[in-house]
């Protein structure tokens, strides 16, 4: 079985409505697909690992971003370094903001984000909550669930990860989820994502086998791994259906 080292970061803080099941789902279809996943969950004064072939990072309220940022920042050159190789990095919520420019919060306070995505956030007295729905041209209909105050605009133009059919995603204004620079990808996008929608994993597992082993194409999955994403189309399916 060939290794693929999965980098789950601040899962103590920032791991809010489902986001470390992103973790889950993917070392499982790792499995399945015949590769050994290794998952390193890396916290404030943790080592950081030798080899990461894939980084996953959740949601969490302003206090976790706070708790957080200052080590974020010690690392920031080597995430930076990671994702200009295009190592694949889904990033949720308050990590995507984190990965931006920075988040100003309601009180001013600028936290400073280590410019993965050129983007910013600002917290507003808004809170855009509810069933998210977007269409991607990559990976079609991505559904979701969003719950967040802040709102990200893009300093310079980004790919956006889809255009927003139902529910407001980035901002009040423009229409578009999430960002795309490289293999990163941020999105507003709680669930856990990925279990509704196996080809957004599939996109991350197929690049990390890419960086590590020179392998385009995924190998055969055991059988099981169709018979689960007929379910998560169905559960896709359900979740574009329900009511804001």
């Amino acid at each position: 079985m060939r290794r693929i080292d999965v980098l789950s970061l601040y899962t103590n803080d920032m791991s809010f409505y489902g986001d470390m099941g992103n973790v889950l789902v993917v070392s499982k279809r790792l499995a399945f697909y015949g590769f050994e996943p290794v998952v390193h969950f890396y916290n404030p004064g943790d080592v950081f690992p030798e080899h990461v072939d894939m980084v996953f990072g959740g949601g969490g309220q302003d206090s976790g971003q706070k708790n957080i940022f200052e080590d974020l920042q010690k690392r920031s050159e080597k995430l930076r370094e990671l994702a200009s190789q295009g190592v694949p990095m889904l990033m949720i919520c308050g990590m995507y903001q984190l990965f931006g420019k920075y988040f100003l919060t309601n009180s001013g306070k600028k936290i400073p984000g280590i410019c993965v995505f050129d983007l910013y956030t600002e917290a507003t007295s808004d809170r855009l909550i509810g069933n998210l729905v977007e269409e991607s041209s990559q990976f079609g209909r991505l559904v979701g669930y969003e719950n967040h105050s802040g709102q990200t605009y893009f300093s310079s133009p980004l790919r956006p990860l889809g255009k927003v059919i139902s529910g407001e995603g980035n901002n009040l204004k423009d229409g578009v989820d999430g960002a795309v620079v490289n293999n990163a990808i941020g999105t507003y996008l709680h669930g856990p994502v990925l279990s509704k929608n196996p080809k957004l994993a599939d996109f991350l597992i197929q690049k990390a086998q890419l960086n590590r082993y020179g392998e385009e194409l995924l190998p055969p999955a055991a059988p099981i791994l169709r018979r689960i994403d007929e379910l998560a189309g169905k559960a896709n399916e359900a979740a574009s259906r329900r009511p804001r």
